[in-house]
């Protein structure tokens, strides 16, 4: 018995033995525990003397007789104008007391400091990159290098919708900066910043990607980060780790105007784009087709077929523009350009501006439940002009018919002059809106071109849509208001 009872035990003892080395044999979170903090010494010494210091200068002519800015120096005047704070007029106020190792102001003949920022070296025969904000309106621009030679540069060409600017220099054997992959980039990956804030030359900031493709302009999707930037650091290089230059510091998220966590970056793709542009022709040319675009609600997508919320709906056509040539109409959704999804509406303007102007390029619509192919031949962006205010239609309103009060309508024909001035081939004008139309935002004066997918070109034809209609659903309804066209989502009466 005893012999058993120890065989058992010793056969009890192996197996808890087994056991425990297969329990305990995987150290996965050994390895995890492994990974280090990132050390950016090597990549400061390898970027760091591609980094620049700006400074700009205007003559004192553009400045109040008092000195406009109370006696602030640059870098605060930076900051107020960066970030949209009003500069304090204090002609008696305290003065700041001049900085060690800094002149002091100049005569008033002489040109006299407006800002400071950051910029880095595009190529080593002296092409430096910054912000537009950063040189616009400025009378000279002065680049100072980390070895502490200063140049005074020439303004090639700076480009207001990106935020991005070229200036030169007459230097050669730079240490230019090299250009990442913006599309490697991942959320969460390790970057970092050299920039001068507040004028403190040559610092050094750190921090990861919080999100790419973030949506603050038409033509800009930013990099989000958390890397500490303030005024000064503007134009400077948001670096990844393998040293490459990914993104230009542009702006931040701020309640008080100082750092709170979320910074901006302009991809250097598209900051590639623009400056390719500026060194060429001193100017940047963008693709357009001509159209007011809003975003495609979930109510709306779903009311019309299109399943989910995608693309750009057309509120507007240009007269004469390429995509009133095209065949592009009032309530279009454009699903695609040249192959590419349009999920987000802001998504349109972006590549199309990237197209060189004349192009022949195609758009996918979605139209009363069908999808559509239309050519377009892009034109180039022209400076926003005047709307000249339209004289009102005086002509006798034709006599109403009230068939649609289901859906709290009443609507008339429109006549061949309302016609003409709205550029479409029929539908009906709103006479009066009340119940689920008026709820719905449908007012007086507005035109009917299509209810429930259907389109309606008279009254007869919008009665016999209505008559259809499910009593019991959400009708959707597409309606121009002027120039603009827009969704409407009608609950009929029971």
């Amino acid at each position: 018995m005893i012999h058993l009872d120890l065989k058992r035990l010793m056969s009890y003892l192996g197996a808890l033995a087994v056991a425990a080395s297969v329990t305990f044999l995987p150290v996965a979170p050994a390895q995890a525990q492994t990974r280090t903090l990132p050390d950016f010494t090597d990549l400061v010494e390898q970027v760091g003397p591609s980094v620049v210091n700006i400074r700009t200068l205007e003559k004192a002519s553009a400045r109040s007789a008092t000195g406009g800015s109370g006696g602030m120096d640059e870098e605060m005047l930076e900051f107020f104008r960066r970030f949209g704070v009003p500069i304090p007029n204090m002609p008696n106020g305290p003065r700041q007391a001049p900085r060690p190792n800094r002149p002091q102001a100049p005569s008033d003949e002489e040109a006299q400091p407006r800002g400071v920022g950051s910029g880095f070296i595009l190529t080593a025969d002296g092409f430096v990159m910054t912000n537009a904000h950063v040189v616009e309106g400025a009378d000279e621009v002065l680049v100072t290098l980390t070895d502490k030679r200063e140049y005074k540069a020439k303004i090639i060409g700076f480009d207001k919708r990106s935020d991005v600017a070229v200036v030169k220099i007459e230097a050669t054997g730079l240490p230019a900066i090299k250009v990442g992959d913006v599309s490697r980039l991942k959320v969460g990956e390790w970057v970092m910043a050299i920039g001068s804030p507040f004028g403190l030359e040559n610092t050094v900031t750190a921090g990861i990607v919080s999100a790419k493709q973030r949506d603050t302009g038409d033509y800009l999707p930013f990099i989000q980060t958390d890397v500490a930037i303030n005024p000064g650091n503007s134009g400077g290089p948001l670096i990844n780790m393998r040293g490459e230059v990914v993104g230009i510091n542009s702006q931040i998220y701020s309640r008080s105007g100082g750092f709170m966590g979320i910074s901006f970056a302009i991809p250097m793709d598209e900051a590639v784009r623009v400056s390719d542009q500026l060194r060429a022709t001193g100017r940047v040319s963008r693709g357009r087709i001509g159209v007011q675009i809003d975003q495609v609600t979930k109510d709306v997508a779903e009311s019309i077929g299109l399943g989910k919320p995608q693309g750009a709906l057309v509120r507007g056509v240009e007269s004469g523009s390429p995509a009133e040539k095209a065949g592009v109409e009032a309530g279009d959704i454009i699903t695609k350009f040249d192959g590419k999804a349009i999920e987000k509406s802001t998504d349109l303007p972006r590549l199309v501006g990237n197209v060189k102007p004349g192009t022949k390029s195609t758009l996918t619509v979605f139209r009363r439940g069908g999808a559509k192919e239309l050519s377009v031949v892009i034109a180039e962006i022209e400076p926003d002009k005047v709307v000249a205010k339209k004289t009102p239609d005086r002509e006798e309103k034709p006599k109403a018919s009230a068939a649609a009060q289901v859906l709290g309508l009443t609507v008339s024909e429109l006549t061949d002059a309302q016609k003409k001035e709205l550029k479409i081939k029929g539908g009906v004008k709103v006479d009066a809106a009340t119940e689920g139309a008026a709820r719905a935002g449908v007012r007086e004066g507005d035109v009917i071109v299509a209810i429930a997918n259907v389109e309606v070109a008279s009254v007869k034809e919008f009665d016999a849509a209505v008559a259809k209609i499910d009593k019991t659903k959400n009708v959707n309804m597409l309606f121009r208001r002027g120039e603009w066209a827009q969704y409407a989502l009608i609950r009929p009466a029971r």
